[in-house]
């Protein structure tokens, strides 16, 4: 199964991002090799729609599940239409997040978890 983690670096050792439109990279492991791609997140420098263009960037990568803390309401909708799961990360390295994604010990986010950079007046 290919599972993107939201990452600060390059390696299964590096952080989490606790951000998913502006995680710095994106980490694509195939849980059954532990084989992984690194994807930079080239949607970091937008000033808006960040979270939207991350999440097509992996939907174009074929991932089938999501592994970040803080998803906003438009890269939610879009992993619900694509029908990707999206789970929450512990505060620890990549490669820890996808162990517990294994054994079923991450929690599932079904709604956003904050409401992006949307400002209402």
């Amino acid at each position: 199964m290919k599972v993107a983690v939201s990452s600060q670096g390059k390696t299964l050792e590096s952080h989490v991002d606790t951000r998913f439109g502006r995680a710095q990279f994106f980490i694509i492991v195939d849980t059954e090799t532990m084989d992984y791609k690194v994807v930079d997140n080239l949607a970091v420098a937008q000033s808006s729609g960040a979270g939207t263009r991350a999440a097509q960037t992996l939907l174009d990568e074929g991932i089938e599940a999501l592994i970040s803390s803080n998803v906003g309401p438009n890269a939610m909708e879009v992993f619900k239409a694509a029908e990707i799961p999206v789970y929450k990360a512990v505060d620890k390295d990549v490669k820890t997040n996808i162990e517990l994604f294994k054994k079923g010990e991450l929690e599932k986010i079904t709604e956003a978890t904050n409401q992006g950079h949307h400002h209402h007046w």
